[in-house]
């Protein structure tokens, strides 16, 4: 393990120089690892797991045809490495449960009676368990409890893996009834393709997904980007410009200078105007949001957005009223514009 200075605190990460490929791999060669879903995260991490000599089978209703043909596309063969969902389960030494939050409650009856002693039930995000009142997901007393949470999509941490890069993950261990359940974790963590694994617990690990997908990551994101764009439109600005000026430099040019070496060097790589500009109204904009920021973590952390994400996805109706707001999102003038500027984008 190293320990790492980010930004004057000292915290301690697993990278693979300390937990190598090989060793992940002794440690789950007597393993079968199900996936449970075959939806958002399940087949970038039962890809990058098979592509890393790992044994991998998939766990997926064939009800839901559309992931299933999928998994089938993707190289497992029904019978031998695909299965339903509870015969995948009864299978598989480490569970990951890696269905949607909504689909993790509804589906506990059938994954709780193959949690036997000694196995590992696996999760890459804290929902059902910090919020197992409203989840009910308990798990049995007898078997290892373990998260390890990319921050990235799934195809995000396909991409990465097949590039050579890694999306760094979080890990945590919240039960250990077999004395190996974090030696699992890290070497799950290292098969899925991690660039490195920080500890988290499974609260903070929720806490922080919620904010930061309501928050910076897509909410505020989203929401900063259409006021902006207001204001350049009802100015006169055309859609080309103002989208150009809202998302474009950011997404083709600005957001990778961030990436490569942090916000400084970005500033550092712009006009003196964009400097000035940027420092004075850093703080304002610091201002306004956080009282916005602090009352979603409040939020988040009494179980208000748990709640509230349960109630939503318990609608009959809720795939249909999601896909009209999707639509409505799409069809506003700034992602109209968005499609006219990628179309101009020159071919690589």
């Amino acid at each position: 393990m190293a320990q790492i200075d980010f930004g004057g605190v000292l915290e301690t990460v697993i990278t693979r120089d300390e937990f190598p490929l090989s060793k992940a791999r002794e440690v789950l060669k007597n393993e079968t690892i199900a996936i449970i879903g075959y939806g958002v995260q399940g087949p970038a991490q039962a890809l990058n797991m098979r592509d890393n000599g790992i044994n991998v089978i998939i766990g997926q209703a064939p009800e839901f045809k559309a992931d299933w043909d999928k998994a089938v596309n993707d190289g497992f063969i029904p019978g031998e490495t695909l299965f339903p969902i509870q015969e995948a389960a009864a299978k598989g030494t480490i569970i990951q449960y890696l269905v949607s939050d909504a689909a993790q409650r509804i589906l506990w009856s059938e994954i709780k009676p193959h949690l036997t002693a000694g196995k590992a039930l696996y999760f890459s995000h804290g929902f059902s368990i910090t919020y197992k009142e409203q989840t009910g997901v308990i798990p049995p007393a007898d078997i290892d409890v373990i998260l390890c949470a990319p921050k990235g999509s799934g195809t995000s941490v396909r991409r990465n893996f097949i590039a050579g890069a890694g999306i760094n993950s979080s890990f945590s261990v919240f039960q250990d009834a077999t004395g190996r359940a974090e030696e699992r974790t890290l070497a799950l963590g290292i098969a899925i393709g991690s660039g490195y694994l920080f500890p988290t617990t499974f609260e903070h690990e929720v806490y922080s997904d919620l904010t930061g997908e309501r928050g910076v990551l897509m909410g505020a994101l989203a929401g900063i980007m259409d006021a902006q764009y207001k204001v350049l439109r009802d100015n006169g600005h055309s859609p080309s410009e103002a989208f150009n000026e809202t998302v474009e430099e950011l997404t083709q040019s600005l957001i990778r200078l961030v990436d490569e070496n942090g916000m400084d060097w970005m500033y550092s790589n712009c006009s003196a105007t964009a400097q000035r500009g940027a420092l004075d109204w850093r703080p304002k904009f610091m201002e306004a949001t956080l009282p916005v920021f602090e009352d979603l973590y409040r939020k988040v952390k009494s179980g208000e957005e748990c709640t509230r994400v349960i109630d939503s996805l318990s609608s009959p109706d809720y795939k249909q009223k999601l896909d009209a707001e999707l639509k409505a999102l799409r069809e506003t003038e700034i992602w109209q514009a968005g499609v006219a500027s990628r179309k101009l984008r020159p071919v690589k």
